[in-house]
C-alpha cells in the first residue's frame, strides 16, 4: 500500500473537485486498474461516463491521469497501477477522497486513534494539501484540503445519473467500533441502524442530516475492511447487461434496498471491485 500512497501525489494533482462539498464528506474518487484503456471503455459504457486525459506538467513524466466526468462535473479519476505497485501486491481497486479543511490536524488525529498514515501531509500546487491515510481496520482512504477555484459547472443532484450515490463500508473491526471512529473525525451521525439477525447492525450514517452511506460489519469472504462506492445508473437490468456485454461480472444483485433502489456489486474486467445503484429495475 505504501507504494499506491506514493503515486497518490501525481493522482491528485488533476482533481477538479467541488470546493463547496461538506467538509467530513467523500468527494472525489480514484480507480487505480492494470489496463486504463479498457478500464475508461467499461466504466463509460457502462455508467455514461466521459472520459479525457487531464494535460500533463513536464515534471510528472509519462504519467497519465484520466478524469471521469458526468453532467458536465468532473466525479473520478483513473490511472495505471505502476510496476511498484503491483510488485508490493497492490490489486486494481477504488479510492475515495475526503473534503477536510486542515489535512495535518486531521491525518495527525487519524494517527492517535488508532489509524495509519501511508502519505504524510504535502502540498499540490494550485490545488490543495492532501495525506494518504488508514483507519484501524485497515481501509485505505485520501484526504484533500483544497485551495479555492471555480467549479466548472453547477453542483448535481447526488441522485444524478454517474455521481456516487451511495457509501457503504464493511469494517473488520465492527460497525460500532469503525462508526466511532469515522464520527469523531468527520463529524459523522447515526441516521438509522437496522438489525439483520446473523449479520449484525446496519448503520445509516450521515453528515448535517443528509445521509451518506452505511456501515455494517465485514462479511467473512472479504479480507480486511473496505468502502464501497455506488455509482448511479438510470435502470439497473439494463446496466447489468451493459456490464456483461463488456466483460465484468455481476458477484450480488440486482437487489432491492430500503426506499425502492436496485443495487448490484461487480468486478470490473480488470478485477476492480465496483457497485451500481439505480431507481428502478
Amino acid at each position: 500500500m505504501s507504494d499506491i500512497a506514493t503515486a497518490a501525489p501525481s493522482a491528485t494533482t488533476e482533481i477538479s473537485q467541488d470546493p463547496s462539498a461538506p467538509e467530513g464528506t467523500f468527494f472525489w474518487y480514484e480507480l487505480l486498474t492494470s489496463d486504463p484503456d479498457a478500464a475508461i471503455d467499461f466504466y463509460t459504457q457502462v455508467v455514461g461516463w466521459t472520459a479525457a486525459d487531464f494535460p500533463n506538467p513536464s515534471e510528472m513524466g509519462d504519467f497519465r491521469y484520466t478524469i471521469l466526468s458526468t453532467g458536465g462535473r468532473r466525479v473520478a479519476g483513473l490511472m495505471a497501477l505502476t510496476d511498484a505497485m503491483k510488485a508490493n501486491g497492490a490489486q486494481p481497486g477504488w479510492l475515495g477522497v475526503i473534503h477536510v479543511a486542515d489535512v495535518d490536524a486531521a491525518t495527525q488525529r487519524i494517527a492517535a486513534a488508532g489509524g495509519t498514515i501511508h502519505k504524510a501531509p504535502a502540498d499540490i500546487p494550485t490545488v490543495g494539501r492532501f495525506s494518504v491515510v488508514a483507519d484501524p481496520g485497515g481501509a485505505v482512504f485520501e484526504l484533500l484540503a483544497p485551495l479555492p477555484m471555480e467549479p466548472e459547472a453547477p453542483p448535481l443532484e447526488r441522485t444524478a445519473t454517474g455521481q456516487v450515490g451511495w457509501h457503504e463500508f464493511y469494517s473488520s473491526i465492527g460497525e460500532q467500533a469503525a462508526f466511532d471512529f469515522y464520527a469523531r473525525l468527520f463529524g459523522w451521525q447515526t441516521d438509522t441502524a437496522m438489525d439483520m439477525g446473523e449479520m449484525g447492525m446496519y448503520r445509516i450514517f450521515a453528515k448535517d442530516g443528509t445521509r451518506l452511506g452505511g456501515m455494517m460489519n465485514k462479511p467473512a469472504p472479504l479480507p480486511v475492511s473496505v468502502w464501497t462506492f455506488y455509482i448511479n445508473v438510470d435502470a439497473i437490468d439494463a446496466a447489468v447487461e451493459r456490464v456483461k456485454a463488456k466483460g465484468g461480472q455481476i458477484v450480488t444483485g440486482p437487489v432491492e434496498v430500503s426506499g425502492g433502489s436496485w443495487i448490484v456489486q461487480g468486478i470490473d474486467p480488470q478485477g476492480a471491485y465496483f457497485a451500481l445503484i439505480a431507481p428502478k429495475r
